[in-house]
């Protein structure tokens, strides 16, 4: 039987170094979509088993155009995940949201090209629903939780996602802005409509660690000054996923846990034997 909450964590390697993490251990799973991005981290904190998966694997060996994401979230269900939570480096498309601050992102753009999104691409279809691509409680929950561990926190926000690994250029930072968006980055899509078509309540922590390349008055981004933020915030993006751990809203209220109820539109007479056995670890027999 799965735990009862099993809160999975997509993130940096060093989030999992948790003061009161018990039972640790590493997991490799293997998935019919590939390895995930690394081992996965295992502990328990109070009731609560904590997954930590380093998207880019450790020491950031995947550049996010190369990362797994289907077996990524896959993996996290195998074993067992009730919640998703994504901590994700992001530029700042807004004043307000300053270098340091954290953005409780409720929308997306999706710009990527290269990069599978479904895990119904053969011999079975499904159409999710995606109109509110985060679970609103666990948002609200994550959001509660930042705030808690001290950090600056915005609620809701658009996340423009696109491949990189280049940063924008300056028309391009422009162009987004225009659109009304609060942060970009390179890596919520597709990792939110997987979690999604995985039935899994999903929430995305966005750590502003710049302005992107907008700003008249503030230097362009790089790599040095995204790290050295991120080095700022790691305190408190650890805190943030000890109080969350706590406070884990209902797996079973939220809207994701029922979307492939009316999703999938194949006859199941007609769904060959390969597609069952690659989707036998969401669709059950």
């Amino acid at each position: 039987m799965p735990d009862a909450k099993v809160l999975a964590v997509i993130g940096g390697s060093g989030l999992y170094r948790i003061e009161g993490l018990e039972r640790v251990e590493e997991v490799r799973v293997d998935t019919p979509y590939g390895a995930p991005s690394d081992a996965i981290v295992r502990g328990v904190l109070g009731d609560t088993t904590l997954l930590f998966l380093p998207r880019h694997g450790r020491g950031h060996r995947l550049a996010p155009h190369r990362i797994n994401f289907r077996a990524n979230v896959c993996a996290l269900k195998q074993l067992g995940a009730t919640h998703l939570v994504s901590i994700s480096a992001v530029g700042s498309m807004r004043e307000a949201i300053a270098p340091g601050h954290t953005v409780m992102v409720d929308q997306f753009i999706d710009l990527t090209r290269r990069r599978e999104s479904t895990f119904f691409d053969e011999g079975i279809v499904a159409h999710v629903g995606f109109a509110d691509p985060v679970c609103a409680a666990l948002s609200r929950a994550a959001g509660d939780a930042a705030e808690r561990a001290g950090l600056r926190v915005h609620r809701g926000g658009t996340y423009v996602c696109f491949d990189g690994p280049q940063f924008s250029t300056r028309g391009e930072s422009l162009l987004y802005r225009s659109w009304g968006v609060s942060v970009i980055g390179m890596t919520a899509m597709p990792e939110a409509k997987l979690a999604r078509e995985a039935q899994l309540p999903y929430a995305l922590v966005a750590l502003a660690t710049d302005y992107d390349c907008w700003h008249a008055t503030e230097e362009d981004v790089t790599v040095e000054a995204v790290l050295a933020v991120l080095r700022q915030n790691v305190a408190g993006a650890q805190k943030t996923i000890v109080e969350l751990a706590q406070a884990l809203p209902d797996a079973a209220s939220s809207p994701a846990s029922k979307a492939l109820a009316t999703a999938i539109v194949s006859a199941p007479d007609d769904v060959p034997a390969t597609a069952r056995a690659r989707l036998g670890w969401l669709l059950g027999q």
